[in-house]
């Protein structure tokens, strides 16, 4: 396969990854192509091998910036703007992971804290079964978001390692 066409395969098929991790696809394949690029790239840059406007390719870096995905580069005697990503495949994820515990698993907590204090005869069937459910399902948010912030504060090596053992 020509680099050409890898590289188009790998800015397709990590557009559609991104729509699993709470990113739209264009915004995948904008952080895609910043990814295997060697030099950071102007908005210009982005439209022309994207092939989308200039409005899109604006929203969608605002957003990975946001995302703390991708940063903006000053290039000496240079007036346009360049931008770049992280290389770093590990504080790639853990940035990601960061971000949808956040947007995602810190609000269905406070949600589920609210619900769990639901007024009513705690001895009620209707009322006993709900918060049931709403502490089952907290516990296992609350787990989860340890095990996030574990990972997100664990190195590497020290994650990798330890993932291995679980199915060893």
């Amino acid at each position: 396969m020509k680099l050409s066409e890898a590289r188009q395969q790998f800015i397709s098929s990590w557009g559609a990854f991104g729509t699993h991790w709470g990113i739209n696809r264009t915004m995948a394949q904008i952080h895609a192509l910043l990814l295997i690029s060697p030099d950071p790239l102007t908005q210009d840059d982005i439209m022309e091998d994207l092939n989308i406007s200039r409005g899109n390719v604006n929203m969608n870096i605002r957003e990975l910036i946001n995302w703390g995905l991708i940063e903006r580069v000053l290039l000496p005697g240079e007036r346009k703007e360049y931008f770049t990503a992280e290389k770093d495949i590990w504080k790639v994820v853990k940035q990601i992971v960061k971000e949808r515990k956040k947007r995602e698993l810190e609000p269905m907590l406070k949600l589920l804290d609210q619900l769990e204090n639901v007024e009513g005869d705690k001895r009620d069937k209707n009322v006993k079964s709900f918060v049931d459910v709403i502490s089952g399902i907290k516990k296992l948010g609350n787990q989860a978001d340890k095990t996030l912030d574990t990972m997100i504060k664990a190195e590497e090596t020290w994650f990798v390692g330890n993932l291995l053992k679980m199915f060893k």
